[in-house]
């Protein structure tokens, strides 16, 4: 299996319980993750060697976080200890005709204000194979975007393979500031992961396709998937095709192209949802543990859009099940019934 490294923002989560609204809840749900985080916790369960990059207070909160990525066997090495704070981010799980919701309270966070200097990047990819990150991290600060940039000329040095998941969170910053700063990284990504918003937002593709009434034809992709490959020279450009009939009930499948061919993936239902949270980090961790270990285009995205599906049915930010479970259910053993 391969060394595989991630970096990025790790954060408390504090959710309501169940479906109950912030208004009417009294407690909270204590969980720890976030984008890139969750992605390592997927790839170390798979058998890969995961290591997580961030910068976290030194306080009992910041302690907490690095040992709820150590308890999945998450490399954490490489967590430089300092800054003001965790970021924190509030959930409201929604249900049926209504969304969820989060309220974001992450600013002056220990990784928003790090710098290149406090990450000795060769070191970091010595050995590595694969070095994923996603646009949330660049859009916390100039200071993350630098490490961002910093990180990505280091791991390509290295000859390392990058994937990039490009994430866009509009209460993070507009679609301006994004195509300013993730333009011009996309020089460094080998495996540009997104969908139709994120490739609008960030890199100002539009695609022929309206997710909000379920038409998410794979052919309304294919033109930007060419125009992505042409201009930034991705190896494999990859998308999810979620339909969302409601807070509860999604259509499931993605695309992904190699230069050459487009691939779909078989489609799942996804109803009733638990927590969909996290379902695009789990979805790119098995895109980059398939390619990451030889895979060819097609098993890696249908091993992605299985992972994800199950993510979907698990509370909390991160994905835990394993590699047999998901390559059953990719197999077609999704009927639920209980094992004895």
């Amino acid at each position: 299996m391969a060394k595989i490294v991630t970096m990025g923002e790790i954060m408390l989560r504090l959710s309501t319980p169940g479906n109950s609204r912030f208004i009417q809840s009294d407690s909270f749900d204590v969980n720890y993750g976030g984008g890139e985080a969750n992605v390592a916790v997927s790839l170390q369960n798979y058998g890969n060697e995961a290591y997580f990059v961030s910068k976290v207070p030194e306080s009992e909160i910041g302690q907490a976080a690095i040992n709820s990525l150590r308890r999945f066997g998450v490399h954490t090495e490489h967590i430089v200890r300092g800054g003001e704070r965790l970021g924190i981010y509030y959930l409201e799980t929604g249900c049926s005709l209504r969304p969820s919701k989060v309220i974001y309270d992450r600013a002056h966070s220990s990784i928003s204000e790090a710098l290149p200097s406090d990450f000795d990047f060769d070191a970091i990819f010595r050995g590595a194979k694969g070095f994923h990150w996603s646009g949330i991290t660049p859009a916390l600060s100039d200071n993350a975007a630098e490490c961002v940039r910093q990180a990505c000329i280091a791991a390509k040095k290295a000859g390392v393979i990058i994937s990039c998941d490009l994430n866009y969170r509009k209460k993070l910053w507009t679609p301006e500031k994004a195509q300013s700063i993730m333009r011009p990284l996309m020089q460094y990504v080998d495996v540009c992961i997104g969908n139709e918003e994120d490739a609008q937002m960030c890199l100002g593709y539009q695609p022929d396709a309206d997710v909000n009434s379920g038409k998410t034809d794979a052919d309304g992709y294919k033109e930007i998937y060419r125009r992505g490959v042409e201009e930034f020279g991705f190896k494999y450009l990859v998308t999810t095709l979620r339909e969302s009939f409601s807070a509860s009930d999604n259509g499931w499948k993605a695309m992904i192209y190699n230069g050459k061919e487009f691939y779909v993936s078989r489609r799942y239902e996804i109803n009733p949802i638990v927590d969909r949270v996290g379902g695009g980090d789990s979805f790119s961790a098995g895109i980059i543990h398939g390619l990451a270990n030889g895979k060819p285009q097609e098993w890696a995205l249908e091993f992605a859009v299985a992972a994800s599906a199950l993510k979907h049915t698990i509370p909390g930010d991160v994905n835990m099940v394993s590699l047999a479970e998901v390559e059953s259910l990719m197999n077609g053993n999704g009927n639920g019934r209980v094992e004895r």
